[in-house]
């Protein structure tokens, strides 16, 4: 199966998901957290899920996964590093997040990640790079990358922002000993925000293993979709998550697409689209649910944490 679970809205209290605080315990301590997640970790293993992605910045997730990986030998664990978790388990926390991608930040990170997750770590990506970063300019932080990579860590990034694709083709060019530093992307792609498609079709076609994040644009897909997926929606008699995310599936470049379900019922509801072909005229009625770039990232900029 090509789905992915990624923890991003499990691990900590509070997230920008929409339609995320319904299907989340009441009380959202680290335990009740922690038994939320291995209930939907239980359930995506049972549907044929075998790849969870987490991040330093998750919160507890990759402690909660740890906890968990006992006897799901099969699973492989992606985890980003370059965010620190500052929420202090609030949801009305004032930050929730901070950003440092630096070699002191890498090496610190990935020394927690292995601490936790030991020889389960498949890949560590770097956690939301833009074309403009300062990882490129970094010869320290790009010399600790490229000995890691010789150590035998595989290596990835993630990326945000409307500048997306050009993010994925600088970091691609990046090279360590003649060989590629970076074997793998995770990108935000959905009907909304398709503009990284040709940048991913490019990286796919070069053997890059190809992850898609943020397929239901936050849950405002599933919450408020716009009228191509609605339609869709009512004419398959699905839920609009089920179109979005059948959307990213016919991708022939998406290697794996993840979805950030919550709860067992939400999980459940987004494996329909497992079952769901759109065709091409399909397809090209979703087309129309696409914004501009900078207009999708301003509006995700401004959901709130709760």
């Amino acid at each position: 199966m090509s789905l992915g679970l990624g923890l991003a809205a499990l691990g900590r209290p509070a997230y920008i998901n929409v339609g995320r605080s319904g299907e989340l315990p009441g009380e959202r301590s680290v335990g009740a957290m922690r038994e939320a997640a291995h209930r939907v970790l239980d359930a995506a293993y049972a549907a044929g899920i075998r790849w969870v992605d987490a991040a330093r910045s998750y919160g507890r997730a990759e402690e909660f996964l740890a906890g968990w990986l006992d006897g799901h030998d099969d699973v492989t664990v992606s985890s980003k590093w370059g965010y620190a978790y500052v929420g202090g388990w609030r949801t009305d926390a004032p930050r929730h997040e901070v950003k440092e991608h630096s070699a002191e930040r890498f090496r610190g990170q990935l020394a927690e990640s292995r601490a936790l997750l030991g020889d389960r770590l498949s890949l560590y990506q770097v956690h939301s790079l833009t074309d403009e970063g300062p990882l490129f300019r970094d010869g320290p932080l790009l010399a600790e990358l490229a000995q890691a990579a010789a150590d035998g860590l595989r290596l990835g990034f993630s990326t945000t922002g409307p500048r997306q694709a050009e993010t994925v083709r600088r970091a691609l060019g990046l090279e360590a000993d003649g060989r590629r530093l970076f074997t793998a992307v995770q990108s935000t792609w959905n009907v909304m925000e398709p503009s990284v498609e040709d940048a991913l079709r490019e990286a796919h076609d070069e053997g890059v293993h190809v992850l898609v994040k943020e397929t239901l644009a936050n849950g405002r897909l599933a919450v408020d979709p716009p009228e191509p997926v609605a339609a869709l929606a009512e004419a398959h008699r699905v839920g609009p998550d089920a179109v979005a995310l059948a959307a990213a599936l016919s991708r022939p470049w998406a290697d794996t697409v993840l979805v950030g379900s919550v709860s067992v019922t939400q999980l459940h509801a987004n494996l329909v689209a497992s079952t769901l072909i759109l065709d091409e005229r399909e397809l090209a009625a979703l087309a129309e649910a696409a914004v501009p770039p900078a207009r999708y990232w301003a509006e995700r900029a401004a959901l709130p944490w709760g």
